[in-house]
């Protein structure tokens, strides 16, 4: 289980709260260079600034046009490993592909980066199948994080090329969702609707990896415990509208 940070602001609660949440059991932390004006970066970095944790650090950049641009996205790494004060960045995402900028001189950056090893791993955000593949022409990719959740149905090729190709599948917005029946089988497990939500995505590929975000340590906690529920194969199809 992930956790999103898009409303990261940089206050003493939530460096407490980043901490606390790395020790719960989460297996990533996932922010980006335009989040809340680079506060959500600079928090992250001061909450895990030298500490020995568990849970790992994704974020993004070249999310706006024109940001695709070699000299842009190279500034824009070298911000966010000042502020997560960093060596090098687990995965680093390119945040949109740049309709201003050949896609492989923006991928030429990601590469050259990751040759060096200051992003270990590198993924793409709200791409197709086409995209992926004209990326991977050029450098691995390990993560694909696009829009997805039970009712959000739009990716569903890229998830199971995702998980054919061994691509970790991120889907962002995972809980915005609320499909007929969610209700009554969260009753039958005793659990929330939001976990119901989880376990619907953890049972679709076993290469998802979801990131809800909150600011609530208590929200990580029950966010992780959804880990723990298995939908039958029923429950599953329901669903997803009888898609399995």
């Amino acid at each position: 289980m992930g956790l999103g940070t898009n409303r990261l602001t940089a206050t003493s609660a939530n460096v407490d709260f980043i901490r606390s949440a790395a020790a719960s059991g989460l297996g990533l932390i996932d922010t980006a260079h335009l989040y809340t004006g680079g506060a959500s970066e600079s928090t992250i970095g001061a909450a895990l600034d030298g500490r020995t944790t568990d849970v790992v650090v994704a974020t993004k950049g070249g999310f706006r046009p024109g940001e695709g641009k070699p000299e842009t996205l190279r500034a824009q790494i070298q911000a966010s490993l000042e502020r997560l004060r960093m060596d090098r960045i687990f995965l680093y995402y390119l945040h949109r592909v740049d309709p201003e900028t050949p896609f492989e001189a923006t991928l030429e950056v990601l590469a050259e980066h990751h040759e060096r090893g200051v992003i270990q791993n590198v993924g793409l955000s709200e791409v197709g199948i086409e995209e992926l593949e004209r990326a991977r022409q050029v450098l691995p990719i390990s993560a694909v994080q696009n829009h997805y959740n039970v009712d959000e149905r739009r990716w569903d090729d890229v998830v199971d090329y995702c998980t054919d190709q061994s691509i970790a599948f991120v889907p962002f917005y995972p809980l915005h969702a609320e499909p007929p029946g969610l209700r009554p089988i969260a009753d039958s497990h005793r659990a929330t609707t939001a976990q119901i939500a989880l376990a619907w995505l953890l049972r679709r590929s076993p290469l998802i990896l979801p990131i809800p975000g909150t600011l609530s340590i208590d929200h990580v906690r029950e966010n992780i415990a959804a880990l723990d529920i298995d939908l039958t194969d029923e429950e599953f199809a329901q669903l997803a509208g009888g898609v399995p």
